[in-house]
């Protein structure tokens, strides 16, 4: 196969991954509010509360876009903002007990699903994807390192 078509190949299965929905069909929430809601429950379960920036960075999208779904889920009683008791600029983003509870649930379908995959697809085909994806992943970010050195050399 020739270096376009590995190209175009490998931008469609990244777009594909990008997109694939762990989710139910029936789910209550999207995939980026169930992310969002991941979290702040991971930044719960560690003590800690989490701001709507640190969320953006996590989720890779921008403050504007983690506003406007707080916004979003606080108007279905989902999450809620808490102003810092130290800085009145911050802003935790926190989730009401109710959703907890929602967002275990949500967990439990999914972790569901995807075991029902690993049934159906194979364990060991399952953790080869998974190890040769973060290989793949390891070399490429290495090597497009190794590249933008030599070209800022190239720059002098």
């Amino acid at each position: 196969m020739e270096n376009g078509k590995y190209l175009n190949k490998l931008i469609l299965t990244v777009k594909f991954l990008e997109e694939l929905n762990m989710l139910p069909a029936n789910a209550n929430l999207t995939q980026t509010e169930f992310r969002l809601i991941r979290e702040i429950v991971v930044e719960r379960e560690a003590g800690n509360q989490i701001i709507s920036s640190e969320i953006a960075r996590r989720l890779n999208i921008t403050r504007s876009a983690v506003s406007q779904l707080v916004t979003k889920l606080e108007k279905r009683g989902i999450v809620k903002r808490m102003a810092s008791p130290t800085d009145r600029k911050i802003f935790y983003v926190v989730l009401s007990e109710s959703s907890l509870a929602v967002f275990k649930r949500q967990c439990d379908e999914v972790n569901e699903l995807i075991n029902r995959v690993v049934e159906e697809f194979g364990q060991d085909k399952i953790d080869r994807l998974i190890e040769l994806s973060e290989a793949f992943a390891a070399l490429f970010n290495k090597l497009r390192k190794e590249s933008g050195r030599e070209n800022n050399s190239l720059r002098k």
